[in-house]
């Protein structure tokens, strides 16, 4: 396997997140390894501020709306990470993206030259993974680089 240079830790704000970047940390410590703390500002909900404001012109603006939901998660990711990673923080960095959330993370992991990708096998999109399957399901298949899922153990406790 090469060496791992650059791990993109996928955070979308749920229980899993503090899990995920702990893993990202472990592998990382002893080395040189950077890494890269990325959310996706998942484009359906976009796409729902793009049709509300059609019903509100002028007080509703999808841009306006990613610029906001940008500057909101990086701040929460930054006192996140300085609050929970404080002796790490200078080899973590900070990306967010807007698209559907398995896309953005395979392009993140290209756009970031990531050795390594790390992220919860659950999220936030319970319902949406019944209707479409998961977006971790849809990264292990895609990746251009190997994925580590990271699982909470009490939820796999007692299954044979």
């Amino acid at each position: 396997m090469k060496k791992i240079e650059k791990i993109l830790a996928c955070v979308d704000f749920s229980e899993y997140s503090l899990m995920t970047l702990e893993s990202a940390v472990a592998i990382a410590r002893g080395s040189d390894a950077q890494i890269v703390v990325f959310n996706a500002i998942n484009q359906r909900d976009v796409n729902s501020v793009e049709s509300l404001s059609q019903f509100y012109p002028g007080k509703i603006d999808a841009d306006a709306y990613v610029q906001v939901m940008t500057k909101e998660r990086h701040e929460k990711l930054g006192l996140f990470i300085k609050t929970s990673f404080p002796d790490e923080k200078k080899r973590m960095s900070i990306s967010i993206d807007v698209g559907i959330p398995w896309e953005s993370i395979i392009r993140a992991a290209k756009t970031h030259g990531a050795n390594l990708i790390v992220m919860a096998n659950k999220g936030r999109g319970n319902l949406s993974r019944v209707l479409f399957g998961s977006a971790a399901e849809k990264v292990f298949r895609h990746s251009p680089v190997p994925v580590l899922s990271v699982r909470a153990p009490d939820t796999f406790k007692g299954r044979q």
